[in-house]
């Protein structure tokens, strides 16, 4: 195999020297610039496996370089090297499309990981990801493509990704794609419920503990980070972690190493992190009750996923994907749903998203007759069937009249949206209202 080649960009001498021995004994050759300039050059006359900048040169930033590659259109992973306590750059640097970043001084430990990392990067293998996504993450609406596009460009990087979204949106489903299409697919995927996790045994179960270190501590044992060493720790429901766990973790995502509880010295891990949360996570950084600069650290990029009542269209093929599924659970023939059944689901609200259509489909599964799953069968509090003939009611004895049309109105909103692919200027057009009215709306509706 030819060697690989790193472009080294540093002013300081000793830096280069030590990034040029550390590859050379990677086998991978360094070809070394001082400043913005030299770097221009060498990218313009020759091709690089990996470039390594340091942020601060004589004649611009690091900034400038990842910003030069992006534009030439370079499938070049870009690492930074940031001065010790200068993350807001670091993350600067990966919003711009930087693979990851180093802090100086430089671990050398670390410098290899990354290393070997970005070369997965810049030569990956050849795997047919996007049929694979599409099996799992269903829809064709424009948002959920749009959303499939972005899981294939996050996944290329080390980026902390934050993931938005109601409860039962499918957030964990994402971070497992952005897992499963990454250069750590082959590592564990490590998915922890934050909520879930007694406050007092946190420290322990995140970063692990010694022997002794505390009543009950019988043996060694490794916390969630060792757990996903080399692979993506996802987690859920991140708004419930405490604030003194808050602190500590983000010590980890900056310094890449944790301390286990009784540990005298850090560890170094190696962990893509992925974090979400149905909650208003700046909402809770304005109270006080979550870190802002743990927020800005692990929101490097936003994915949010919309409600299922956003992408009706959709509905049809997630619910015969979820049949089909739940009838081979269940070793039963796959039913048939009637086009009432589906007009029926398509306007409903679904508070619970898709987890709540799969359990209304699961429980009609078990109680409908013959071999076709109707409207009533589904038993959704809004719907009815009236004479054979399918309607979209609610029911007027259990919603005042001021609740029906906000929901005829929100249908109305969400309509002209899904049609003018969300772009809620053209959407306010074509609804004849000013935008700042259908931004007062949406907001009023909780449709935001």
């Amino acid at each position: 195999m030819t060697m690989p080649v790193t472009l080294v960009v540093d002013d300081e001498p000793d830096i280069r020297e030590l990034l040029e021995i550390t590859l050379s004994r990677m086998n991978i050759r360094a070809c070394c610039a001082e400043n913005l300039s030299e770097a221009r050059q060498l990218l313009a006359a020759q091709s690089f496996d990996l470039c390594l900048t340091d942020m601060r040169l004589p004649d611009g930033d690091g900034l400038e370089l990842v910003d030069y590659i992006q534009a030439a259109g370079l499938q070049l992973p870009v690492a930074v090297i940031t001065a010790h306590g200068s993350m807001d750059i670091a993350i600067k640097a990966m919003k711009k499309g930087a693979f990851d970043f180093l802090s100086k001084p430089v671990d050398l430990v670390a410098l290899r990981q990354l290393v070997n990392n970005a070369l997965k990067a810049s030569h990956p293998k050849t795997v047919e990801k996007d049929r694979r996504t599409r099996d799992t993450l269903l829809g064709d609406s424009d948002v959920m493509c749009e959303i499939r596009s972005k899981i294939q460009k996050v996944a290329r990087n080390q980026a902390p990704i934050y993931i938005s979204g109601e409860s039962g949106s499918g957030k964990e489903l994402v971070a497992k794609l952005i897992h499963q299409q990454s250069l750590r697919a082959d590592k564990p995927f490590v998915a922890i419920n934050c909520g879930a996790i007694p406050h007092e045994l946190m420290e322990s179960e995140f970063f692990g503990h010694k022997k002794g270190s505390f009543s009950g501590a019988i043996a060694d044992k490794h916390g969630f980070f060792q757990a996903a060493d080399g692979g993506t720790l996802f987690l859920d429901e991140v708004a419930d972690l405490p604030l003194t766990l808050q602190v500590k973790l983000l010590r980890a995502i900056q310094e890449k190493k944790i301390r286990p509880v009784g540990e005298q010295h850090e560890l170094p891990v190696d962990v893509r992190l992925l974090s979400a949360t149905h909650k208003d996570l700046a909402k809770m950084v304005q109270d006080g009750s979550f870190r802002q600069d743990l927020y800005y650290r692990i929101n490097v990029i936003e994915l949010n996923l919309p409600p299922l009542r956003f992408r009706s269209k959709d509905i049809p093929q997630i619910a015969d994907h979820l049949l089909a599924r739940l009838a081979k659970n269940n070793q039963v023939p796959i039913p048939l749903i009637s086009n009432a059944a589906l007009s029926a689901l398509q306007h409903y609200g679904f508070p619970g998203n898709v987890r709540e259509l799969e359990n209304i489909l699961e429980r009609a599964l078990a109680l409908h007759e013959g071999d076709t799953i109707n409207a009533d069968d589904l038993n959704l509090p809004e719907y009815q069937e009236d004479s054979g003939k399918q309607q979209s009611l609610f029911n007027v004895a259990q919603m005042s009249l001021e609740s029906y049309l906000e929901n005829v109105e929100k249908k109305a909103l969400v309509a002209a949206l899904e049609e003018n692919r969300w772009n809620k200027t053209a959407a306010a057009k074509q609804l004849g209202m000013t935008f700042r009215s259908f931004r007062y709306r949406l907001k009023k509706l909780g449709l935001e």
